[in-house]
């Protein structure tokens, strides 16, 4: 798609709901596409070159040199394979969530895994940032860096939203107290057919929770039956950000395993020009 813009008003009767692909170092960026990913404007930003092929291709080579430290989360209607900690399946107990988010520390440290970072000083220059850092909560406990997710052969990703000024309200967590979040998803590998990341033009309410599956992993589509929704099937080296809290979901991968790596990013304030990350 090259530089092409497209512009969506995020409500339920639109008829755009589209994204924004920019080609870094080539393209210019404008300044308000965070503002716009936040309202609903746009369904994706897609960034391209934000890094050079050769850190893609060592990383991709170190992530599947860790798989055997994935791990699977199984639900009633689905299940995550991931490597590494995320904070939404620790909410119960984050002191393990910290621990193990330790622990992955190390063994990306010890295999030169820089990719989180690499992609934050990116994110950081391309969008004018002036601080894009691993949230840490006052006693020092840092947070998991990034998370990587395995979507095989056969497998989805159910169609859900991530809010975690709601899943971890009363917490006390630094993320706790954010104003506005973000999705940052790398691509390291790309799937053959499917695997798109399906974006729906409706943020999650309060209203929506009668449509929660129970036991399960998201909701039903009656949440967002004749919503406007947006296809995206990433590239490897494409890095795009979504706003997690509007519905999305995978769709069903096929042949080559679809290889993500990803981090939420969080805003404090309405300046939109630091911010910190999470997985």
């Amino acid at each position: 798609m090259g530089s092409e813009v497209h512009t969506a008003t995020a409500t339920a009767t639109t008829n755009r709901w589209d994204r924004v692909v920019r080609r870094v170092g080539i393209d210019p960026i404008e300044p308000d596409l965070l503002r716009r990913l936040i309202d609903g404007d746009i369904a994706v930003l897609v960034l391209r070159g934000l890094l050079p092929s050769e850190n893609f291709a060592r990383h991709r080579q170190l992530v599947n040199d860790m798989f055997d430290r994935a791990s699977t989360t199984y639900y009633a209607n689905g299940h995550l394979t991931t490597i590494g900690s995320y904070l939404a399946k620790h909410l119960s107990d984050v002191d393990e969530y910290f621990a193990e988010s330790e622990k992955i520390a190390q063994v990306t440290a010890d295999a030169s895994f820089t990719l989180g970072d690499d992609v934050r000083a990116g994110l950081a220059r391309a969008l004018s940032l002036r601080s894009l850092d691993v949230a840490e909560e006052p006693d020092g406990r840092r947070y998991a860096d990034v998370c990587v997710r395995i979507h095989p052969d056969g497998v989805a990703n159910p169609m859900h939203n991530d809010k975690i000024i709601r899943d971890a309200a009363g917490l006390d967590l630094v993320v706790s107290r954010l104003l506005y979040q973000l999705s940052c998803v790398i691509c390291v590998q790309e799937c053959d057919t499917g695997g798109e990341a399906k974006v729906y033009a409706k943020p999650w309410e309060p209203q929506d929770e009668k449509f929660k599956i129970p036991n399960g992993l998201g909701y039903e589509y009656g949440v967002v039956e004749g919503v406007p929704a947006h296809e995206f099937k990433p590239q490897a080296e494409d890095v795009y950000l979504i706003n997690p809290t509007y519905y999305h979901e995978i769709l069903r991968v096929g042949g080559d395993t679809r290889v993500t790596v990803g981090f939420f990013l969080g805003f404090f304030d309405d300046t939109l020009d630091s911010a910190v990350t999470w997985g």
